[in-house]
Formats: structure tokens, C-alpha cells, sequence
């Protein structure tokens, strides 16, 4: 896999410097605190002439003259990540197939801290470059687990002590008018189709965005912030 972007691989740099392979810096760019930061982690650090880095780039994604070949990306195992004491929020995704979002989410979640994405195995996106490239190094931050099923999944939180709710288009409570109880995890389905109703038919809460504006709908990976930021208030 490669990271692309300034940001991305100085992150990957700071946090997890042993799942980088080598480092390629266009001449010209002038990175030096790059090239320095991966010296003194002991990456291989390359600048290449023009002609070749853009070799390397593929489908002219932006690179800021900066792209780290890496590791596969590795999930965690959702098992342990449940049992641990801190108990992070849960982030149960279900059929968000779009990269940028599953980025964004990623993202977002780094930022506030303290939370886990879970994403299904089938009808999903994974963790590609695409999705790393818009996650902006917040992968470093974020446990993901990918599981078979996700219902069993949200039923193994639920025996671990986690309250489940689940975001709907309508007919939900606003998140702000309840008191949440925690460990917490969340489902949040596509934009689309949103959350199939298996899954929501067992959870503790049902919430809904109250929207007084336009009759239009969040982006997912928009509305998943606004709930991890009411989330985060009410951890706190």
C-alpha cells in the first residue's frame, strides 16, 4: 500500500514508523523535515526526479511531492478491543461503501479520540489507499475492526455492558435530549438505505438529527461527527 500527502506520512512517521517501507520525496519539494523525521526513525528515505515519482503516482492522485510505501493495513481484533478497560466508543458501519466517508469518519473520530470503527466484511468499503489518503494519518489513532457479521458483532458489545443506539433517518430521539449511558457504541448505516432493520430492532436508543433547515439529509461521514461530538460532551 502507499500513503500520499504531507500529512498522511508524517503522521505514519510519528505513530507507527515501523510499517514503513520506504519513503519517496520528489526533487524539487523541498521537504527536508520529512526526509529528516524518517532518518531519525530509521525509514529509507529516496529523492527521485520528477519523471519518476510521477511513475509512481496512480490515477494523478495529489501527493505534495511525498509518497511512503507501507504495510497492508491490519484490523484489530474486535474481541479485545472490548474487553479493554478504557472501553472506547464503538463505531458500528454498516454499508458505507464510499472511501471518502469511511476517510473522513476515521478522521473525525482521531480528532475527538477515544473511539473504535467496526466495518463488515461484505457491502463495505475496507481500508484502502483512497480511504488513507482522505483519513489524513487518523488511521494511527483509530482501532478498526472488520467482522463477518456485524449483527453479532453489536450482540458481543451488548455482553460486554455496552448501551447500542442506532442513528435513523426519522422517528429517533435528539441525541441531546437523552442521557447516554457507557460503554457506548453507535450504528450508523449508508445514506441511502441507513441501517437495516435487523439491527436496529434490538438496540437501546434510536436517534435522529433534528434538521430545521433545507429537507435535504447529512452526509453520513457529517452526521457521524455531529453524533461523536454530542457523544464526546456527554462522556466527558
Amino acid at each position: 500500500m502507499r500513503l500520499y500527502g504531507k500529512r498522511s506520512v508524517t503522521e505514519r512517521l510519528h505513530k507507527n514508523p515501523r510499517s514503513i517501507k520506504k519513503i519517496y520525496i520528489q526533487d524539487g519539494m523541498n521537504r527536508p523535515d520529512i526526509a529528516h523525521l524518517g532518518r531519525s526513525k530509521n525509514v529509507s528515505v529516496e529523492v527521485i526526479k520528477p519523471q519518476r515519482f510521477n511513475q509512481l503516482v496512480q490515477g494523478g492522485v495529489h501527493t505534495q511531492g511525498v509518497i511512503a510505501e507501507i504495510e497492508n493495513f491490519r484490523y484489530e481484533d474486535l474481541d479485545e478491543i472490548l474487553e479493554r478497560e478504557d472501553k472506547p466508543v464503538v463505531l458500528f458501519l454498516d454499508r458505507i461503501n464510499d472511501p471518502q466517508n469511511l476517510g473522513s469518519i476515521l478522521r473525525s473520530c482521531a480528532c475527538f479520540g477515544g473511539f473504535c470503527v467496526v466495518v463488515p466484511k461484505f457491502e463495505s468499503v475496507e481500508v484502502t489507499e483512497a480511504v488513507l489518503k482522505v483519513a489524513c494519518g487518523g488511521e494511527n489513532y483509530v482501532p478498526v475492526c472488520r467482522v463477518v457479521n456485524l449483527s453479532v458483532a453489536v450482540q458481543k458489545a451488548k455482553k460486554e455492558g455496552y448501551w447500542i443506539g442506532a442513528a435513523v433517518v426519522e422517528g429517533g430521539q435528539n441525541p441531546r435530549q437523552l442521557k447516554l449511558n457507557f460503554p457506548f457504541g453507535l450504528v450508523v448505516g449508508s445514506e441511502g438505505r441507513g441501517v437495516r432493520p435487523g439491527l436496529v430492532k434490538d438496540l437501546d436508543y434510536r436517534f435522529t438529527l433534528p434538521m430545521q433547515g433545507a429537507e435535504l439529509s447529512f452526509n453520513v461521514a457529517v452526521a457521524v461527527s455531529i453524533f461523536c461530538y454530542e457523544i464526546v460532551n456527554q462522556r466527558q
